[in-house]
């Protein structure tokens, strides 16, 4: 079975995804995983495309626009960026994003929201964008970002799907679910906004890394999307300011 009939195997039948339109509601706010030029921009570290990759443009793209409706609608932001110090790893991954080389900072098209003061950055140093917004002296950065703009509803995007977004994003359930985050309900993934990196068996075995290096991009995409929905996330294939017809 070729990746295609695996793929569309996993979509229609053993792992199905529902995709809806979502209106958005009042008091939502946006969190942005990991858009970096460490994992999106081309060239720029090893853990970032080597050439143009359509499902990554496609999430910058999105993001650009999702951002500038939330900031024209006064509606809060909040931006993960995956930050290292030097020389401190962070196994299985390769030093990467780290202080000082550019790739810990948002990829060209998002750049605009470094000097938005509206937006609350928080640079993590782990894949689980909650774990890294504790601080010993303010307490959790993300929940008290919540708390201080009476969060109800959140959009999530960014990369990887299935790493960094789908760590938060369950996480994050689980906390609303054990009630740490006050009166949040809706925890949305927009889709078209999220993405993962391409590195098929084939590839990965040309490199001599072991074989759980394998990651085939739309595969692990999808499939980041199905844990993220069968644990209570709702997936959407789009988002609107006004009711949905």
């Amino acid at each position: 079975m070729n990746a295609e009939a695996i793929l569309e195997a996993l979509e229609n039948v053993y792992l199905p995804v529902e995709k809806s339109p979502y209106s958005l509601k009042p008091k939502t706010g946006l969190v942005i995983v990991d858009i970096v030029k460490g994992f999106a921009e081309v060239g720029a570290g090893p853990l970032a495309p080597a050439e143009e990759n359509p499902q990554i443009n496609r999430m910058v793209t999105e993001t650009n626009i999702l951002a500038k409706r939330f900031i024209e609608a006064d509606l809060p932001v909040l931006a993960f960026l995956d930050t290292h110090t030097p020389g401190v790893p962070e196994p299985p991954y390769p030093p990467h994003c780290e202080i000082g080389s550019g790739q810990e900072n948002f990829v060209e098209p998002i750049a605009w929201l470094e000097n938005e003061s509206s937006v609350v950055k928080i640079r993590k140093d782990c894949i689980n964008g909650y774990i890294g917004a504790e601080n010993s002296e303010s307490g959790n950065e993300f929940k008290n970002w919540i708390q201080d703009h009476g969060i109800e509803h959140l959009i999530i995007v960014g990369i990887c799907t299935d790493i960094c977004v789908m760590d938060f994003v369950l996480t994050a359930l689980s906390a609303r679910n054990h009630q740490l985050l006050g009166n949040i309900e809706d925890i949305v993934v927009f889709e078209p906004a999220c993405s993962t990196y391409d590195l098929p068996p084939a590839t990965a075995e040309a490199l001599n890394l072991p074989r759980s290096a394998s990651h085939p991009q739309m595969m692990t995409h999808h499939v980041g999307l199905y844990f993220m929905a069968s644990r209570g996330a709702r997936i959407a294939s789009s988002i609107h300011f006004e009711p949905a017809d």
